[in-house]
């Protein structure tokens, strides 16, 4: 069990940006965001948008087990949000994580998603995590690729056609970045 997360604010460029802990009265706004992508999107595969009750059940999953769970806000306006959580639940993979970004249609292409990773990234090393991996839906989420690639992530390998969403077959896309010492020292 994870026991603290890292509180430290990485400085962004991004004029009015705050990035602060998910809280209970974000949730509204995470289900409308998610749901959005559920409904129009390819970056889940998920075809039954969740409601807020749901989004709540996994927001205290993820937050009770300790990993950081992120909101964007400009100038007071949710802007997006991102978590890291368990990459697989086998023990052998509690040093890794895998992140999840979404940031608002209106406020995409700002900034935003890179600052929030880049702040998921920093709480995750300071948790003590080696490695984190982005499951990237669909080959032509060239953004999303283009995001963690500035970060520092690699592709590692795309699976072809393993999911299937409005009509049409979808890649997804494996990209990985170390954390700290990543996989040179022991934990």
């Amino acid at each position: 069990m994870l026991t603290a997360i890292c509180s430290s604010v990485i400085a962004t460029d991004v004029v009015g940006l705050h990035l602060r802990a998910a809280v209970a009265s974000d949730l509204p706004a995470i289900t409308a965001l998610y749901a959005l992508e559920v409904r129009d999107g390819v970056a889940t595969y998920e075809y039954e948008a969740p409601d807020e009750v749901e989004m709540t059940r996994r927001w205290q999953a993820i937050v009770s087990q300790g990993y950081p769970y992120l909101v964007a806000e400009i100038d007071g306006d949710f802007a997006g949000y991102a978590y890291a959580s368990s990459y697989r639940s086998r023990d052998g993979y509690r040093w890794t994580v895998e992140d999840t970004v979404y940031v608002q249609p209106d406020f995409q292409g700002r900034g935003i998603g890179r600052a929030l990773l880049r702040q998921l990234i920093a709480d995750c090393e300071a948790l003590g995590f080696r490695q984190m991996v982005a499951v990237i839906g669909d080959s032509t989420n060239t953004a999303s690729i283009a995001l963690h690639a500035h970060l520092g992530f690699q592709t590692v390998g795309v699976f072809n056609g393993l999911g299937r969403k409005h009509g049409r077959w979808l890649d997804t896309v494996q990209m990985q970045r170390p954390l700290g010492p990543g996989a040179a020292t022991a934990p």
